[in-house]
């Protein structure tokens, strides 16, 4: 599932590619993936355009030129594409947003979805969230009230949207790696440097992770360089039985919450 890094990398990219230009078509083949009915949100696109491009947690914001706009959750398996027809993936789309010769493809959303919401509804959706780790606000005295708030695991916490924004399955096991933190670690259990240390991780291993776009490597477009390059560079998410890249141990994998969790058991404690 795409996570805070893959869903920035889209935001950055996407936002020099069709803001400000004008929508002149748009195909619905799955109404499931809306909130409304596909000829209304046909009707609000078309002549429209977007005129700003924001992320929120693992949402992507479109912000359409007339005040409403569309609220990207791509879940597992979702993805996007900016191409022409003869480039576009041969993929079945659910939904297309056209500009003229170039198109904007939503693929993969079977279970993901793209729904039209006045700003201040989807601003009341985004409440439940809890704070974006890499927010300037967000400093480690915050981050130590929000730690305070849970007693479960660092797995199952970090991966819970209302402790942290963004965050899932892929970047929870790479900042515990990171932080030299046991997945299965308590909140409680953790003293303050612990907690530094983790807070560090946090920031460190998204940077990283947004500056080399990503851990999923289907490219937004023809000749997409970024897109997907952190994947070789993690340390322990999908690398059962390698050799932890500090210590030389094997890598394990484990369930935690009915979630596939990696690390090394050997410098993490």
């Amino acid at each position: 599932m795409p996570e805070l890094p893959e869903m920035e990398t889209y935001r950055q990219q996407l936002s020099r590619l069709i803001l400000g230009n004008v929508i002149t078509g748009v195909e619905v083949e799955r109404p499931k993936s809306l909130n409304v009915d596909p000829d209304l949100f046909i009707h609000k696109l078309v002549g429209n355009q977007f005129v700003g491009l924001d992320r929120r947690a693992k949402h992507l914001v479109f912000h359409l030129g007339s005040g409403e706009v569309l609220v990207l959750h791509l879940m597992l398996g979702g993805w996007m594409f900016y191409g022409s027809e003869a480039e576009k993936p041969e993929r079945t789309t659910q939904v297309v947003i056209r500009f003229g010769m170039r198109n904007l493809y939503f693929i993969g959303l079977r279970l993901g979805y793209l729904h039209l919401h006045a700003l201040s509804e989807a601003e009341k959706l985004f409440a439940k969230l809890g704070p974006e780790p890499l927010a300037p606000n967000f400093t480690f005295g915050e981050f130590q009230k929000v730690l305070k708030s849970k007693r479960s695991n660092l797995k199952v916490s970090l991966v819970d949207q209302a402790f942290l924004s963004g965050i899932g399955n892929c970047y929870s096991d790479e900042i515990c790696f990171y932080a030299g933190l046991l997945p299965l670690r308590k909140l409680p259990s953790l003293t303050e440097e612990e907690q530094h240390r983790l807070f560090v991780a946090m920031r460190s291993v998204l940077l990283e992770a947004i500056q080399f776009g990503g851990y999923i490597d289907e490219p937004l477009f023809v000749g997409d360089r970024l897109t997907g390059q952190f994947d070789a560079k993690c340390r322990v998410y999908d690398r059962e039985g390698e050799s932890c890249v500090r210590c030389g141990h094997a890598l394990i994998k484990t369930e935690v919450s009915s979630r596939k969790c990696f690390y090394c058991v050997n410098c993490q404690s």
